[in-house]
């Protein structure tokens, strides 16, 4: 498995071809995305090896959006099912890193422990303190693909998808559930 080289290989394709109108889907989501991974994984006390495969699904988990935004978790499986051989990873490892990608999907239904972990960094951002920031750059995509238009829009898109959302592992609880809370009355307080 030639880690390195496959992470180099796909930031830099994502620096190169993702569409520069992707305010959140973008390489800095991609990296955020990654070192929660090495910090969730890492409380969560996972292999070395666990770690590779977790981080190369983390860097491959967006990758789609490279040939759109339909359908991207499924795109991204089919860009690691095509460039992951060449980096000597097995049928077996690529398998259980689109299994990864696919837990990214909304509504996340993750199906093991590192599935978890990713859905978790994915989402890691609703309970920080940069989570307006980030949301920001997410309401702008959004707003560029036409699929929201108004800030009150977004503000009850947000509070209908907070209240559904949870994490799964017992790390990102501990750390991030508290302050997912606070962001949630937050925006409520906004739609008053």
């Amino acid at each position: 498995m030639q880690f390195t080289q496959a992470s180099k290989f796909i930031l830099r394709k994502l620096k190169k071809e993702l569409p520069k109108h992707l305010s959140y889907h973008s390489v800095d989501h991609v990296k955020d995305v990654y070192n929660s991974c090495r910090e969730i994984g890492r409380e969560e006390k996972i292999s070395p090896y666990e770690m590779k495969l977790l981080l190369t699904a983390a860097l491959y988990h967006d990758s789609g959006f490279l040939r759109g935004a339909n359908a991207h978790e499924e795109e991204s499986c089919r860009i690691a099912q095509e460039s992951l051989l060449n980096f000597g990873y097995t049928a077996e490892e690529i398998e259980r890193i689109c299994g990864l990608i696919m837990a990214t999907k909304i509504p996340q239904l993750p199906k093991n422990h590192l599935e978890e972990i990713l859905a978790d960094a994915d989402l890691d951002y609703l309970g920080r303190d940069d989570f307006f920031a980030i949301g920001d750059k997410l309401f702008k995509e959004l707003s560029v693909f036409g699929i929201l238009s108004t800030e009150t829009e977004w503000n009850r898109v947000q509070v209908k998808f907070l209240e559904g959302h949870h994490y799964f592992t017992q790390t990102t609880v501990k750390l991030r559930q508290e302050k997912k809370m606070e962001h949630l009355a937050q925006v409520k307080k906004k739609l008053e």
